[in-house]
């Protein structure tokens, strides 16, 4: 429902019926004003009145009848005269003809701006009768086919919802959604939206033969969204290359590209893949949010043993510590945190990325251009010569990247890395296998950290259940008691999955003179882990067993984290 003049007729409408109290009322109009937003949503989200009774109110006042469209069947010539995109946009639906009377279906019958658009669209006398919002959405759906209740709800949406940076092929945006400019827009806004509600990671556009898919990856866990029919995937592709300061020309070869916007007052970044692949382009966003960098390791969910080792790490003067794991185990996250700590105005931060993830204030990023030769070791050296205190090098990749950062970490210079290894002794017989002398790991490395995400179980639906014995054997738990868990079953508040949110699952090992000298020997890593355990080592599943204990997580989870 929009436009000023039906929000002021509603607010006496609903007064003067007595079917609401002025206070409110009051605090309805403030919650808009603070949040944004149609008053009569806001009024209905609140309990303060129900859907069904507004729609009443509203017909008494205005005396016009409510019906119910799912009882009705509109013949293909009625649709024909309110095309679907302007159907989805105003939330209208066509449902009769006489002569030059049109009578149509409205969640917004004092919308006088759309009342005017329809009758200049159809030439024809728009008599209005009154539809609540809920069935209007699966009327369009049902009577026009192939556009879901979603993408309805896309359409009829704000365009403001979010506000876009983009960078300077703005003026190309014009020439490309000369018809369907609001739609597409509003579809787009709403795709990234709806992902940032869920907590999405990442938002996969797809392409298939008849549609465009949409999913999110929440949790780590890929799940379906919705589907997009597919005459709007060209404009949606066309429409984020130009926010991500793509060549909107070029489809043939893979891009690369980013964009920023604000949401719920927060600044997101988002990194913007885009693959040609059978049916079109598949772009894939992945959401990085700058406030869960400034949060600390302590809000990362790392538990107070393996935290109080990072943080004696942190307070080393030079050295290199290592932070080890699959992609997406959140290795970056956990490095730019402590970046973020120790970003202070005396310090010269510098990283080299590939590519960089958050941009941040205080911090000096290089981007890995390979196309020009600028790799990781060639970028590293001309770093060192900008008098860098602390370096952050995104990967190590090969034997020259890791000689380099490790000397650098022997002149002063306090280094910082990630290797793809399974657990934390693997990077030291990693660095070992690369070529770089045993004795320079043992001067330099203080620390190597193996990592992982694990999903926390919904508090809101977590059912206690007594752990059977052989789940206890199979987890290695020694005990004649009784062991109490959580099951994940699955609820709205966390999107029927049974789980909601992640922790950091570390497994850190800290270089004492003992390993220094195991490293010398070359021992293996089997026989540094066991070393590091004897001396209280945790490892992977330890820790996230004791998770599990604490009511955090499942034993599901634990065994899918840690099973190698």
């Amino acid at each position: 429902m929009t436009g000023t003049n039906f929000e002021d007729k509603l607010k006496k409408i609903l007064v003067d019926s007595q079917l609401i109290s002025q206070e409110a009322l009051d605090k309805a109009i403030q919650v808009q004003k603070n949040e944004g937003g149609h008053l009569s949503k806001i009024l209905i989200h609140q309990g303060v009145i129900s859907e069904e009774h507004l729609m009443g109110c509203l017909a008494k006042q205005l005396d016009m009848p409510v019906i119910k469209l799912s009882k009705m069947k509109i013949s293909p010539e009625i649709l024909k005269i309110i095309p679907q995109q302007v159907a989805g946009h105003y939330y209208v639906l066509p449902v009769s003809k006489i002569g030059n009377n049109l009578t149509l279906a409205m969640s917004d019958p004092l919308n006088i701006f759309a009342l005017d658009d329809l009758k200049t669209l159809t030439n024809m006398t728009i008599k209005p009768i009154i539809v609540s919002e809920s069935e209007m959405k699966s009327a369009i759906s049902r009577n026009y086919g192939g556009v879901g209740a979603e993408v309805v709800d896309m359409l009829q949406e704000s365009s403001g919802s979010v506000d876009v940076e983009i960078g300077p092929a703005r003026s190309q945006v014009q020439k490309l959604e000369i018809d369907e400019k609001i739609p597409v827009i509003n579809i787009v806004n709403k795709i990234i939206t709806e992902g940032l509600k869920r907590r999405a990671s990442d938002i996969h556009l797809e392409p298939y033969e008849d549609i465009l898919r949409i999913r999110y990856r929440v949790d780590g866990e890929l799940q379906e969204a919705f589907e997009v029919p597919k005459k709007y995937q060209n404009a949606l592709i066309a429409r984020l290359k130009i926010m991500s300061n793509m060549d909107i020309t070029e489809r043939r070869m893979p891009q690369d590209g980013r964009f920023k916007i604000e949401f719920e007052k927060k600044d997101i970044d988002f990194r913007v893949s885009c693959l040609p692949i059978t049916y079109g382009e598949k772009i894939v966003l992945r959401a990085l949010d700058k406030s869960n960098l400034s949060v600390g390791l302590e809000k990362l969910g790392f538990l107070p043993e393996p935290l109080a080792a990072f943080n004696r790490a942190i307070a080393h003067p030079y050295g290199m510590i290592l932070v080890t794991g699959p992609t997406g185990s959140g290795k970056s996250t956990t490095l730019y945190s402590i970046l973020n700590r120790i970003n202070k105005p005396d310090v010269n931060l510098m990283t080299i990325e590939d590519p960089v993830e958050y941009q941040v204030e205080g911090i000096t990023q290089v981007q890995v251009k390979p196309e020009i030769s600028l790799t990781f070791s060639v970028g590293l050296r001309s770093i060192l010569r900008q008098s860098p205190d602390v370096i952050m090098v995104g990967e190590i990749r090969d034997s020259e990247t890791a000689d380099i950062a490790i000397k650098s970490s022997l002149t002063g210079l306090l280094i910082f890395s990630t290797l793809h290894t399974n657990d934390a002794a693997g990077a030291i017989t990693r660095l070992i296998d690369m070529g770089i002398e045993p004795f320079l790991i043992s001067s330099s490395l203080i620390l190597t950290v193996a990592q992982r995400l694990c999903r926390k179980v919904c508090s809101e639906c977590r059912q206690q259940y007594k752990v059977p014995k052989e789940v206890l054997e199979k987890l290695d738990i020694n005990t004649d008691k009784d062991v109490m868990g959580y099951q994940a079953i699955g609820c709205k508040h966390c999107n029927q999955t049974g789980y909601r949110g992640r922790m950091g699952t570390l497994e850190v090992l800290e270089i004492d003179d003992t390993i220094r000298e195991m490293i010398l020997k070359r021992s293996s890593s089997d026989d540094i882990k066991e070393y590091a355990r004897s001396k209280g080592m945790k490892t992977l599943r330890e820790n996230a067993i004791q998770k599990f204990l604490m009511g955090l997580t499942t034993v599901e989870e634990v065994i899918r984290i840690t099973s190698e």
